[in-house]
């Protein structure tokens, strides 16, 4: 079972450049299914039986996963990797109806509240080149819209920097975005006092120790910036991506030109702030107008 799940695995990291969280999510997903098979059906599963899963194999096992306390979005991601790794395994997966998912409005923060937690996390740094480090992480983030898995994917071949930057985001689809003069500055005031060599072909941003630097670094920093800062917890690094987006839908940017700019895949990704300028607008009308 367990060769069966790694195969899997390769086979999204070779054929389908799914992100290292996407294979570990849906490898764990492909092991979870195998053993409740066995015990479900009271023996070893072999790959040619994987094609003879029917619908109410499927439901038993979403309905185990809900007694594990899944929710409708996490059933929903697991119906689909269950149904890629069938499809994976030889077998066509039979037609289930997954649970309603309705779809989250992205909650933005402040120009003011990102900024202040950018300089924040900076001046909260143990060394002087971390603080301008986190900083040009961060304004990259709200700054320029990246997911932080691309800002510390970034290498030295973006130097020497110019108004834009090429990104290389999700199934290595790269995208050009503008990169603006503040944003620019830290990262050359980074570059300026990093204590390791920057090469073309090694990452930009690295760990205290030299190595690349791990997002979750940056969320940690992020984390205890708020607290001081009394920021709620929704104030996250893709927070400030969710805020890049929305503060540019408010200042008139089309909704193609927002796709473009966020690496989507479908323009459907991209609707989703159009709810969060309209909820704006409705907070703005109930504060505001005297009938409200």
């Amino acid at each position: 079972m367990q060769d069966l799940a790694l195969a899997f695995a390769d086979h999204l990291r070779r054929d389908r450049r799914r992100s290292a969280h996407t294979i570990r999510a849906y490898q764990a997903t492909a092991e979870r299914l195998m053993g409740f098979l066995e015990g479900h059906w009271g023996g070893p599963v072999l790959p040619e039986g994987l094609k003879l899963v029917s619908s109410a194999d499927l439901r038993a096992y979403l309905a185990h996963r809900r007694g594990e306390g899944l929710g409708n979005a996490s059933a929903a991601r697991e119906l689909s990797a269950v149904r890629g790794f069938l499809a994976f395994a030889g077998g066509a997966a039979p037609r289930l109806k997954g649970p309603r998912v309705k779809k989250g409005v992205p909650r933005p923060v402040s120009p003011d509240e990102a900024v202040s937690l950018a300089e924040d996390v900076a001046e909260d740094a143990a060394e002087p080149w971390i603080g301008a480090r986190d900083l040009a992480v961060l304004l990259l983030l709200y700054g320029a819209g990246l997911r932080i898995s691309e800002a510390t994917g970034l290498t030295g071949a973006i130097l020497p920097l110019g108004e834009t930057l090429s990104v290389t985001g999700k199934r290595d689809k790269t995208r050009i975005v503008p990169l603006l003069p503040q944003v620019r500055e830290a990262i050359m005031a980074y570059v300026a006092i990093c204590p390791w060599p920057i090469s073309r072909d090694a990452v930009l941003f690295r760990g205290a120790k030299g190595g690349p630097l791990a997002p979750a670094i940056i969320r940690r920093a992020v984390q205890a910036a708020r607290t001081r800062l009394g920021l709620p917890e929704r104030t996250t690094p893709h927070a400030l991506r969710h805020s890049f987006a929305t503060h540019l839908l408010g200042r008139g940017a089309d909704l193609r030109a927002l796709q473009e700019l966020l690496g989507h895949a479908s323009l459907s990704s991209t609707q989703i702030y159009t709810a969060v300028d309209a909820a704006h607008l409705l907070d703005v009308y109930r504060s505001a107008h005297p009938r409200a």
